[in-house]
């Protein structure tokens, strides 16, 4: 397969994904802003998303304060912001139509009137109306994307580098989902009933900000088959993080870029290979308690920065003609 072929395919494959993840990632800050009082949690969310994309500077030169509104026009609408729904779902279609010899029929119809749709939703002012009713769109345009692409699409190099794309891009934005919640875990955990008067009312408001990043993670009903307790934030961590069971685990993921870059396999790839090999097998056995210990954001962070790398091995392997 021809090099820009295949980074095409790769690159629809993520752009769609980073559509329907910065979708969920938007979301959490929402819903965090409905509970009573949480305004400023929000917002803090919210910025600590932008902070994460490495986007905040950005953000703040064209909008300044931090606000959900702003937020929806940056990540959803700006068409300068790279990182922007508008923007991914764009290239995705884009990408789509380099390659529309290599898809299906059926993948390129959705993917064009995803691109086309989004602007009609647009025009009708629908993601700052209802954002709730607009991320479920992306959300459901997504899912669609990749069961047209599973249903449809002859299992050969081309479907490989689709699902590469998918799998890398959802393991980062996992990543990145989690660490905007739990950043600060350790010293929430640490506090005690003497430390903190309302630690009553803390627990109440943890709660549903764990529930609010399950349910964007689309988790929450895995988590009660899995634990069958109290939502707690090192075990919402265990499940994204470890569970190789759960489609959106970083686990998961890994296991995923693991087997589809053994059927893609060239001469200058070993390193990558193992690379990727590697990752997934201290997934596979690593703890729960051995993360915290590191602490959760360090870790997220080396992780964050190996996916990276994995990323540019990819293109450097495959892509650059």
């Amino acid at each position: 397969m021809l090099s820009r072929t295949a980074d095409s395919l790769y690159w629809m494959a993520r752009y769609t994904e980073r559509a329907e993840n910065t979708a969920r990632l938007i979301d959490i800050g929402l819903q965090q802003s409905l509970l009573p009082g949480q305004q400023r949690e929000a917002e803090a969310s919210l910025a600590g998303m932008l902070g994460l994309a490495e986007l905040l500077p950005i953000y703040q030169k064209k909008f300044g304060d931090v606000n959900p509104e702003s937020v929806i026009r940056f990540m959803v609408l700006d068409d300068e912001n790279p990182s922007s729904i508008w923007c991914s779902l764009h290239n995705a279609r884009e990408n789509a139509r380099a390659v529309r010899g290599q898809i299906t029929t059926g993948l390129w119809e959705i993917t064009n009137s995803t691109w086309l749709e989004f602007l009609k939703l647009c025009d009708e002012g629908l993601p700052l109306n209802d954002p709730g009713k607009f991320f479920e769109w992306v959300q459901m345009r997504s899912h669609l994307s990749r069961g047209v692409t599973i249903g449809t699409m002859l299992k050969d190099e081309a479907f490989r580098f689709i699902r590469l794309g998918t799998f890398l891009e959802r393991a980062d934005s996992t990543a990145r989902m989690i660490d905007v919640r739990f950043h600060d875990i350790e010293s929430q955990e640490a506090r005690t009933a003497e430390q903190d008067a309302e630690a009553p009312e803390q627990a109440v408001r943890d709660f549903y900000h764990w529930e609010a990043v399950l349910r964007s993670l689309s988790s929450f009903e895995a988590y009660r088959k899995v634990f069958r307790d109290t939502i707690s934030g090192t075990r919402v961590a265990e499940l994204l993080i470890l569970n190789p069971d759960m489609p959106r685990s970083i686990a998961s993921c890994m296991n995923e870029v693991v087997a589809n870059l053994r059927e893609v396999g060239n001469g200058n790839s070993g390193e990558t290979r193992r690379r990727a090999g590697k990752l997934a097998a201290t997934l596979q056995f690593l703890t729960i308690e051995e993360i915290m210990e590191t602490g959760l954001h360090d870790w997220l962070t080396k992780l964050l920065a190996d996916i990276d790398d994995l990323g540019g091995r990819i293109r450097q392997d495959f892509l650059v003609l």
